[in-house]
């Protein structure tokens, strides 16, 4: 077997292997039943996914500017993802949409319940009640 042929053996078994996590992470989002579930699953393995593919594309493809390009993506997409389910978590947490009889650990409530006794004015321009129409 040739050099070429075991790239191309390598290539396949990424792009397989990271369309099999992207199909994970898809059928994932539809079947989990709480959001932070659905969170996990929308980041870890799509990313996992999506990198292998990259790897897979580039190992194939092997052309500098295309590899450079597919770099950049897998730089950006780890940069954002992480930060992206981190942020919809807090958000869904604060909106109380989570089951807290599912979480091992609840770090953030020492943080919200600080964050509740502050007085409204104190908190931010979006936190205090509109007043009340008559």
């Amino acid at each position: 077997m040739t050099l070429q042929g075991v790239l191309d053996a390598v290539a396949a078994v990424c792009m397989v292997t990271g369309a099999l996590l992207s199909l994970a992470a898809g059928v994932a989002l539809l079947r989990f039943p709480d959001l932070l579930s659905r969170m996990h699953a929308a980041a870890k393995p799509q990313v996992l996914g999506l990198l292998l593919m990259l790897t897979g594309c580039a190992i194939r493809i092997a052309t500098v500017v295309d590899v450079t390009t597919m770099v950049l993506i897998a730089f950006f997409q780890l940069a954002t993802a992480p930060v992206a389910a981190h942020m919809v978590g807090r958000a869904a947490y604060r909106d109380g949409q989570t089951r807290s009889d599912l979480l091992l650990t609840d770090e953030l409530a020492p943080h919200l319940e600080r964050f509740e006794e502050r007085p409204a004015e104190k908190r931010g321009r979006f936190a205090a009640d509109p007043p009340a129409a008559e």
